[in-house]
């Protein structure tokens, strides 16, 4: 398995790039979204890699950061998701967006990215909904799953008994998801119901964000 791959780019593509490692050169298939960060040709890149491997073809896609490389192989493990699917649909929402997407069901966020019809992106809602809190917790952030906080690069000098809000809020977040789970609840409407708390009380504490989540979960009517 090639997991992650460090050369400089020979030349770049419509929807590829040539990386070369010593002297061997990669085709790297990307998102256009990976495709329009990445430096210009004779410059060096990093990215890590899934390769794909069939009785007729080989081919590596490549990503700026591990979070983008689980979602393409949580996206192409959905019927009727391929690789160009998954590259389309990170393309269109990026990381973030697809969390975003998952936790509140918005399947015609989905629909967005090119190629992808309604019945995919619904598909690709249900059957990621209890499989995406592994990956959303790589962020640390499932507030940014729900869209209501946007990720801030707070500066601020600790005390000894206060941390920083970003941290105690992901802090919270993941041990109210903890919770949650140990409650009996499933691991999608868990984080979907954490990550509207979150949204909803960015500041709140473990407690809080529990009554919140439960409030949520609680049955309508």
């Amino acid at each position: 398995m090639i997991g992650k791959i460090t050369g400089r780019i020979d030349y770049r593509a419509l929807d590829h790039v040539l990386i070369d490692v010593r002297g061997v050169g990669y085709l790297v298939y990307c998102s256009d979204r990976t495709l329009a960060a990445l430096p210009g040709v004779g410059e060096a890149v990093a990215l890590f890699t899934d390769l794909v491997v069939r009785e007729d073809l080989m081919q590596l896609f490549g990503f700026q950061t591990l979070v983008e490389k689980e979602w393409h192989r949580l996206l192409t493990s959905v019927q009727g998701v391929g690789a160009k699917a998954s590259l389309a649909i990170l393309g269109a929402l990026g990381p973030d967006g697809v969390s975003r997407a998952i936790a509140l069901g918005d399947w015609n966020a989905v629909k967005a990215a090119k190629g992808v019809g309604p019945k995919i992106a619904q598909r690709v809602v249900l059957d990621l909904k209890d499989k995406a809190p592994g990956v959303m917790a790589m962020t640390g952030t499932l507030a940014e799953a729900h869209g209501e906080v946007e990720a801030i690069e707070v500066i601020e000098t600790p005390t000894p008994n206060r941390r920083p809000t970003a941290t105690l809020n992901q802090s919270a977040q993941s041990e109210a998801l903890s919770a949650l789970g140990n409650l009996g609840y499933g691991p999608g409407d868990a984080a979907g119901a954490v990550a509207q708390a979150a949204g909803e009380h960015p500041d709140a504490e473990t407690p809080t964000l529990i009554r919140a989540a439960l409030k949520l979960l609680a049955p309508k009517g």
